[in-house]
C-alpha cells in the first residue's frame, strides 16, 4: 500500500508550536500510531521515518513529531526535561484525537520509548506498546553527559556534545530524570507490550530490555535486533523493524478500530464512560469529541490520581457555569466585567450544623463556593452578581427535586 506525508504543526504542553509529520496510506488508515524520538534526534531520524512509512505501508497512520526545542520545533531544549516530553507527547495524542483518531499504538525510540512507557495509562484510547532501545530508567540518559555531569550538579547547567553537536543541560533535567519510577509505570501499564533491543547497543545496555520485560505483565514479546545498532541506522534493521511492529500491531488496530465502531458513541447531550482497565477507579469520558479521564487520588486505596474525583467534576460544572452565568449576565446589561473566578469546595457536615437546612438528622452535602470578579464594577452591580450566581442552571439543578432512571442495556 503506498504512503503519503505531510509537515502538520500542532500546540505543545508549553504552547509552542511543534513541528511534525504524519505519515498515512494513500486510503482510510486501519488505525493511528505515535511514534516519540531519541534523546536530542527529532522526527526525521532514519529509524523514525523508516518506521513510520513501513507503518503507513500497512495502513497504519504514523504521527511523529520533534519534541520541544529540537528539529523544528520551537522553544529551548535547555528548559526541557523527561517530564515536559511527556506533556507534549499527550499534546500529540490530543492533536490526533481532535483533528483525526487518538493513537491506538504508542512506538517510542531510546528516551521516546521511555516517555511512551511513561505516558501510555494516561492515553485510554493506546492498546498497545513498542520500544526500541529503551532505557528502563530515564536516568540513564545521563551517562551521555560523561565528565559534565559533575559541572552540570556544581554550577547548575554545562554545554554538552551530544552525537556532534552541543546542547545546554541544567541541573533542572538531571533533577527531573533522576525522580522518574518508571518502573512501576510499567507494571501498572495494561497494555500490549513489544520490546525491540539490539544485544550489541552499547549506548542502551541490552540490560535495560530485561528490566522492561520483567516488570511489565503479559501479554509482553521481546525481538532482539542481532548486529543493530542504537539509531538502526542500516536500512535493514530499521525495514525489520517496520515488518515485525506492523504485523504485531494489526491485531490491536484492528481491535480498537472494530471497538470505536461498535461502542456506544457520545452525541451532543450525552456523556459515556467507561473502565479504562488502567487502574482500580480510571474512567474514559466522552463527551462528544471531547476526551476526560476521571479517577480517585492516591490517598484512596486503588486511586492513581489519574485524572479529577467524580466529586471535582462534579465542582467544575458547577463552577463553569457560575461564570458562564455571571459573563452572559455581564454582557446583557453591558456591565464591565473583565475576569471571574470561582474557587469551590465539597464537604459532608452535620445537618444539626446547617441553620438555613431542611434537614436535622445526620449529615449533609456542603458545596462552599468563593467568587472573585474584577472589573470597573459598582458595589451594587457586584451584589447583583452574587445574585445572579444562585441562578445558574447547574446551580438549580443541584438544589432542586433530582430523579436518575437507570437501565440495564446488553452489550
Amino acid at each position: 500500500m503506498a504512503a503519503k506525508s505531510e509537515k502538520v504543526v500542532f500546540t505543545g504542553a508549553e504552547g509552542q508550536n511543534l513541528a511534525a509529520r504524519l505519515d498515512s496510506p494513500q486510503g482510510e488508515p486501519l488505525g493511528y500510531a505515535l511514534f516519540a524520538h531519541c534523546f536530542t534526534c527529532s522526527k526525521d531520524i532514519f529509524a523514525a521515518s523508516r518506521i513510520a512509512r513501513g507503518l503507513a505501508e500497512q495502513g497504519i497512520a504514523v504521527l511523529r513529531f520533534d519534541f520541544t526545542g529540537l528539529g523544528a520545533s520551537d522553544g529551548e531544549f535547555a528548559n526541557t526535561n523527561f517530564s515536559s516530553n511527556i506533556q507534549d507527547l499527550l499534546s500529540a495524542v490530543a492533536f490526533l484525537r481532535r483533528d483525526y483518531q487518538a493513537p491506538a499504538l504508542l512506538v517510542g525510540h531510546s528516551l521516546g520509548g521511555a516517555a511512551v512507557l511513561a505516558a501510555a495509562g494516561d492515553v485510554p484510547e493506546c492498546r498497545a506498546v513498542a520500544t526500541i532501545g529503551a532505557p528502563a530508567d530515564p536516568a540513564h540518559v545521563a551517562h551521555n553527559f560523561g565528565a559534565s555531569q559533575e559541572e552540570i550538579e556544581r554550577v547548575g547547567e554545562a554545554e554538552v556534545t551530544l552525537a556532534g553537536r552541543k546542547f545546554t543541560i541544567k541541573k533542572q533535567f538531571l533533577d527531573d530524570i533522576a525522580s522518574q519510577r518508571l518502573e512501576n509505570r510499567i507494571s501498572e501499564l495494561k497494555r500490549a507490550l513489544l520490546i525491540f533491543h539490539a544485544p550489541l547497543d552499547n549506548t542502551v545496555g541490552i540490560d535495560n530490555a530485561s528490566r522492561i520485560f520483567i516488570a511489565a505483565k503479559h501479554p509482553k514479546s521481546f525481538v532482539s535486533l542481532d548486529q543493530a545498532d542504537h539509531l538502526l541506522s542500516r536500512h535493514e534493521d530499521a525495514a525489520y523493524v517496520a515488518q515485525v511492529l506492523s504485523a504485531w500491531a494489526g491485531r490491536y488496530i484492528a481491535a480498537s478500530t472494530t471497538e470505536a465502531r461498535t461502542r456506544v458513541e457520545s452525541t451532543e447531550g450525552t456523556v459515556v464512560v467507561r473502565s479504562s482497565g488502567a487502574g482500580r477507579f480510571t474512567q474514559d469520558i466522552e463527551i462528544g469529541k471531547h476526551r476526560l479521564i476521571a479517577d480517585e487520588p492516591t490517598s484512596v486505596s486503588g486511586g492513581l490520581d489519574r485524572g479529577p474525583s467524580p466529586y471535582d467534576l462534579l465542582l467544575a460544572g458547577l463552577g463553569a457555569c457560575t461564570s458562564m452565568t455571571l459573563r452572559l449576565y455581564a454582557e446583557h446589561k453591558k456591565l464591565s466585567l473583565d475576569k471571574v473566578a470561582v474557587r469551590l469546595q465539597h464537604s459532608k457536615v452535620h445537618a444539626a450544623d446547617c441553620a438555613d437546612c431542611e434537614t436535622k438528622d445526620g449529615k449533609i452535602d456542603l458545596v462552599a463556593r468563593e467568587i472573585t470578579i474584577t472589573g470597573d464594577l459598582t458595589d451594587a452591580e457586584r451584589q447583583r452578581l452574587l445574585e445572579i450566581a444562585d441562578r445558574c442552571p447547574v446551580h438549580r439543578t443541584l438544589e432542586s427535586e433530582i430523579k436518575i432512571k437507570t437501565a440495564l442495556t446488553a452489550e
